[in-house]
């Protein structure tokens, strides 16, 4: 296995800051220790203090490389430009943060490596269960320390994660109706983190997505790409940081992502 650059450190980073950090505060927030960004958008001390620690660890790594997360984006948007130029850090430090708060899995940190757009590298840690899931370009995808690649989910349909919460009703109704006896409609884990792993484990075929923030996508794209997936834009494009269009389709094979993209939008 070829490792891509500073993997055992950002690996060691990130189990220290599950370790040390997210899991102490795993079912035991109080409060204050949860705010609302957004509706149905939570922040947690956690996610503030994971991402704090991931920063300065990172930043540590590579002095020419901008480090990018969720939480400073979210207070100054201004950080998102020019994020498809030169070396970018990107993290998620706790993707799931509504499971989290509430006390449940799944959740996950998510750290990308990209240069000029394109993901070269990305990391998804399972705090819970330890699992890593990570790839670099052009040298496949990894859990912990073996390759993997996308298999089917061995239901009669292929299973359809279908992430509708964003969207009108409208569209919502069209959405399963044109699914309906063509795939086995699934509900999704609202963890990036979890369902980028579950295209490749043989869980889900298919994902749809409406939001596409970098943090949330950028490391799974990749690891979801490297193990023989697809995750494009309904129009065919690939998947690339600094588009800030909505809406992409995931899928385990490119014959499902053919599929999906004409039932669901042709």
């Amino acid at each position: 296995m070829t490792q891509p650059p500073h993997h055992d450190a950002v690996t060691s980073l990130m189990r220290q800051v599950a370790r040390d950090i997210v899991l102490p505060r795993f079912r035991n927030l109080a409060t204050d220790d949860v705010e609302e960004k957004a509706p149905d958008d939570l922040v947690t001390i956690a996610d503030r203090e994971s991402e704090d620690a991931l920063t300065a660890g990172l930043s540590m790594l590579d002095p020419d490389a901008r480090v990018i997360g969720e939480e400073a984006c979210a207070a100054d948007v201004s950080l998102l430009d020019g994020i498809d130029r030169g070396q970018v850090w990107i993290i998620d430090p706790i993707d799931g943060t509504n499971n989290f708060a509430a006390g449940k899995s799944p959740f996950g940190i998510m750290i990308a490596l990209v240069e000029d757009g394109v993901t070269q590298a990305g990391w998804i840690l399972d705090p819970v269960s330890g699992r890593l899931c990570h790839a670099a370009i052009g040298n496949g995808a990894y859990v912990d320390s073996r390759r993997v690649v996308t298999r089917p989910s061995e239901g009669v349909l292929p299973t359809a994660a279908i992430a509708t919460y964003f969207l009108g009703a409208e569209r919502q109704a069209d959405l399963k109706s044109r699914a309906d006896g063509k795939f086995s409609l699934v509900a999704i884990p609202r963890c990036a983190a979890e369902q980028y792993p579950r295209l490749v484990l043989g869980i889900n075929d298919i994902a749809l997505f409406e939001k596409t923030l970098p943090w949330d996508h950028a490391a799974g794209a990749l690891f979801v790409s490297e193990a023989g997936g697809v995750v494009r834009r309904p129009d065919g494009t690939d998947y690339r940081v600094g588009d800030t269009r909505r809406g992409m389709i995931g899928a385990a094979s490119p014959r499902l992502w053919d599929d999906a993209a004409r039932i669901l939008f042709g």
